[in-house]
């Protein structure tokens, strides 16, 4: 975390220990500065607009909000904020997926497995990763 304050790194630490609530828009943002950070509201636009279309006023709200939640940093360099990540990316996906299981299946994998297989979303390829993950786990547990 280059160019990191020792406050926002304290601050970040204390915080992470809380759940953050990020948005969808705020997290498609998370995702255009994960992909290659620092980098301006204009850069986090121009990597948004590829797929749909961002004003850069909604943008900027939106840097604006991950700042608070201290999701994110900024400096200011000449004319432009850069803005980098406090949090990481598999931090936060694993942070994610824990409260989501804990909210809908009680902390359990199996239900939540179990409901994508009631649902048909489990292609024979992701039974066959989840059996190795599974053999890989075994393996790496005896």
């Amino acid at each position: 975390m280059a160019g990191v304050t020792l406050k926002q790194l304290i601050t970040h630490v204390i915080y992470r220990e809380k759940a953050m609530e990020v948005s969808k828009a705020e997290f498609e943002i998370l995702n255009a500065i994960w992909a290659e950070y620092p980098c301006t509201a204009k850069d986090v636009v121009d990597r948004l607009n590829q797929q749909d279309s961002w004003h850069e006023k909604t943008v900027k709200t939106l840097l604006g909000r991950l700042v608070k939640k201290q999701a994110i940093s900024f400096e200011k360099r000449s004319r432009h904020y850069l803005y980098q990540p406090l949090i990481d990316k598999n931090e936060y996906i694993i942070k994610e997926s824990d409260n989501f299981l804990k909210r809908l299946f009680g902390g359990k994998v199996s239900p939540l497995v179990a409901s994508f297989a009631k649902s048909e979303k489990l292609s024979q390829n992701d039974v066959d990763e989840l059996k190795k993950i599974i053999s890989d786990w075994e393996q790496s547990n005896d």
